[in-house]
């Protein structure tokens, strides 16, 4: 486990990372987190999850319409 401290930014309140963590998210500044929540607190990580979702409902849609798809490639 690793220790955050948080700061005054201006009118906000920032987390400071350690480069460790940085090194290992594979970010640096001026690059996006996003926050999701989980059952047990919350999640840092560098995948949009909204993009996730649309991933997922196009795999399901790739899926289901395999052969049409098949076909109108040709």
């Amino acid at each position: 486990m690793t220790a955050v401290k948080l700061t005054s930014i201006g009118n906000s309140v920032g987390v400071i990372l350690p480069k460790e963590l940085l090194v290992k998210l594979g970010v640096q500044k001026g690059d996006t987190l996003h926050v999701v929540e989980v059952q047990d607190g919350l999640r840092l990580t560098t995948a949009d999850p909204e993009f996730e979702h649309q991933m997922e409902v196009a795999r399901e849609v790739m899926d289901k319409w395999r052969n049409v798809l098949r076909e109108l490639a040709k």
